[in-house]
This record gives structure tokens, sequence and C-alpha cells, in this order.
């Protein structure tokens, strides 16, 4: 059975849409991705929330935002704060190097040797 990873930014267009990238041919894992921004290219929604069985935030502040807005559909869900400033372009190597850093130690354990593809 997959986990369904859920990756939050602000606007779903550069930190967020990178990490759905790279770990979308992680054995076990669907990832997606979406902002908190109003005008995001993909807003985060109850359905999402739904959907994830882990969320990952690119920081703090956009997990105070998903509690104040979102509280009622986090019930159960395990959010990590990956601590990435908004100073990346999308698939920047040095985010790509943070990402894979940061993200393995929460996913399965049998994941873990696993290498993402990087395109």
């Amino acid at each position: 059975m997959s986990q369904n990873v859920l990756f939050i930014c602000t606007q779903n267009r550069l930190r967020s849409p990178t990490a759905e990238q790279v770990f979308a041919d992680w054995p076990g894992i669907e990832s997606q991705s979406a902002g908190l921004g109003n005008d995001a290219n993909t807003p985060v929604s109850p359905e999402l929330l739904q959907w994830a069985d882990m969320i990952f935030v690119m920081g703090k502040a956009h997990r105070n935002k998903l509690t104040q807005k979102f509280r009622a559909h986090l019930n159960g869900k395990r959010i990590i704060c990956l601590d990435i400033p908004d100073e990346f372009e999308y698939m920047d190597p040095f985010l790509i190097r943070l990402l894979k850093a940061k993200v393995p130690r929460f996913l399965p354990a049998a994941n873990k040797s696993f290498q993402p593809r990087i395109p």
C-alpha cells in the first residue's frame, strides 16, 4: 500500500512542485503538491488534505496558516516542517539536495535506500 505525501509551499510554483517531482518515483509513495497562497497553481483543499497521509510544509508560516485555515481537516495528519526558505527556482540542484537530505527520514523505512531519479 502506498503512502500519500503532500508537499506545501506558498504559490505551488517552485519548492513544493520540485519536491513532488523529486519524490514521484519513490517506491510506495504517491506525491502531490499544493500552495496556501490565494493564487497558488494548485490550492490546498480539504480534498487534498483528506488524501494525504503525511504533509510536508516548507516553513513554519505554512504550518501556522495550514492549521488556522484547515484545522478541521488535519485530524491525525502528520505535518513536518522542512524549514526550506523561498529562495530557489524550480528544480534548483541545491533545493533538490536539501529535499533529499530532509525528507527521506520521515518516509517508510523500506524506502530509505532508494535514490530518487533527478531529471
